[in-house]
C-alpha cells in the first residue's frame, strides 16, 4: 500500500524566484549544496520538460545513497508544479515506487494594486512511496533533508 508524507515549508523568497531556482536545480544545487551533491546531469531530454531523466550523484555526507536517477513526470511552469519519480539508485532497493511532487505558491495574496515581491512563498511538498518490504524504514531523513534544502535555498536566494 502506498504511503504519503506531506510537508509545507514557508520561505521569504518570492514564489517566482524560488520556482526559477528549483527549475534550475541541475546547475544550481551542486553549487549551493556541494556537501550534498557531487553533480547533477541530464541524461535524457532537455532538463525542463516531462520525460527528462537526471542523474544525481551524492557526496559521502548523504547517508546510504551514492546516486539516484529521477524522471520528470510533470513540469507545469504556469501552476509551478513539478513531479518526478526515482527510477534508479539505492532508493529503488528500498521503495518500489518513490515519487516527489512539489508546488510553489505565493504565501499570501497581496492587496489590490500592491506588488507581491515581499510576500514570500509556500512550498507544498509530497512524497509518495511503496516500501519494498516491512523492514524498510519510513524515509524520514528525506523529509528532513527537503525541509533543510528549502530553507537553505531561501537563504541563498535572499543573499543573491
Amino acid at each position: 500500500m502506498a504511503s504519503k508524507v506531506e510537508l509545507v515549508v514557508e520561505v521569504k523568497s518570492p514564489a517566482d524566484k524560488l520556482w526559477a531556482a528549483l527549475r534550475d536545480s541541475t546547475e544550481l544545487f551542486p553549487k549551493i549544496f556541494p556537501e550534498q551533491y557531487k553533480s547533477i546531469e541530464i541524461v535524457e531530454g532537455d532538463g525542463k520538460s516531462a520525460g527528462t531523466v537526471r542523474l544525481l550523484k551524492y557526496t559521502g555526507a548523504v547517508p546510504m545513497l551514492t546516486f539516484a536517477k529521477e524522471k520528470l513526470e510533470v513540469a507545469d511552469d504556469e501552476n509551478k508544479v513539478v513531479s518526478y519519480s526515482v527510477v534508479d539508485g539505492e532508493l529503488v532497493d528500498f521503495y518500489k515506487n518513490f515519487k516527489i511532487t512539489l508546488q510553489v505558491a505565493p504565501a499570501k495574496a497581496a492587496p489590490e494594486g500592491e506588488a507581491e515581491a515581499g510576500a514570500g512563498a509556500v512550498v507544498n511538498w509530497t512524497m509518495e512511496f511503496d516500501k519494498a518490504n516491512d523492514q524498510v524504514p519510513d524515509p524520514d531523513v528525506i523529509k528532513e533533508t527537503a525541509t533543510k534544502t528549502f530553507h537553505d535555498l531561501d537563504d541563498y536566494l535572499l543573499k543573491n
